[in-house]
């Protein structure tokens, strides 16, 4: 196995403070598209000449996670795929481990690195030989490996999904059709957490988040359940952000205040069955 059989996908939004670090990580051998949710040509000339090995592609509009990674997806001609936010580094020998891992011959849907993210560089001495392999239901999105064909029945990332729970949602396809989802700690990739947009944009992304983290929950919940479950399991959601809009009204705390109006938008606009409209103003 050689890393001709990988390509690796980044999906970047502002994240010009934060691209190099990630791509200078990744084997300049290994195929990767980027990309980039805006027409900046700017970033896309800056990639394609820095880093030899990448192809950038404006998506020319913010479009979201979901739907930039399946725009590279939809280009990928090797076996397998790594999604990798670009807020996060690989290992030294993170992708040695990943064809280790194939060595094994695992039958696997989804592959996903150590997932305490935040603290393999300060801990990097605890680990030892023993590699425990678990089989799960879910992983975290920031690092996925893809077997590419255990996706033409079902796709890639829900679409109507701009940010938020997109990985758990294709995670629950792929065990619904009863394939199989691994965690590998052996394969190691640093994740900052996010930190992949610009912090000039800082209270803008923080509303953007919060208002899909909302619309997310709800949309999940109605989906893979029904629409009486997800409105029984927001309600807290709901009237909590009700109580803290008029708390901090009161005690005039404007940025609290906007967080919290954002998260019930969110909500009301996913029971409502509107899509999941809100962009930053950036």
């Amino acid at each position: 196995m050689a890393n001709k059989d990988l390509t690796v996908i980044v999906t970047t939004f502002k994240s010009e403070n934060r691209i190099d670090e990630c791509l200078n990580s990744i084997e300049r051998n290994i195929r990767v598209i980027v990309v980039e949710n805006s027409n900046n040509k700017k970033f896309k000339e800056y990639i394609e000449n820095k880093f030899s090995n990448s192809e950038c592609i404006l998506s020319n509009d913010n479009l979201g996670y979901g739907k930039g990674n399946n725009i590279a997806l939809n280009k990928v001609k090797t076996k397998y795929c790594l999604i990798l936010n670009p807020d996060a580094l690989l290992e030294k020998k993170a992708i040695d481990n990943f064809f280790s891992f194939l060595e094994k011959k695992i039958n696997f849907a989804i592959l996903g690195p150590n997932q305490n993210e935040k603290d393999f560089y300060l801990k990097k001495t605890d680990f030892n030989n023993v590699v425990d392999i678990k089989e799960v239901n879910s992983i975290k999105g920031f690092a996925m490996f893809l077997n590419m064909k255990k996706f033409s029945k079902i796709g890639f990332f829900d679409e109507n999904i701009f940010l938020y729970l997109e990985e758990i949602d294709l995670c629950k396809r792929i065990k619904n059709i009863n394939e199989k989802i691994f965690i590998d700690p052996s394969i190691k990739i640093f994740h900052s957490g996010g930190k992949s947009v610009n912090n000039l944009f800082f209270q803008q992304i923080e509303l953007t988040r919060n208002w899909h983290w909302m619309w997310s929950l709800f949309y999940y919940n109605k989906k893979h359940f029904n629409y009486f479950y997800a409105l029984f399991l927001i309600c807290p959601n709901f009237f909590s952000a009700i109580i803290k809009i008029f708390l901090y009204t009161i005690f005039f705390n404007n940025k609290k205040k906007k967080i919290y109006q954002k998260r019930l938008s969110g909500l009301f606009n996913s029971i409502l069955l509107r899509p999941s409209w809100y962009r930053p103003k950036i």
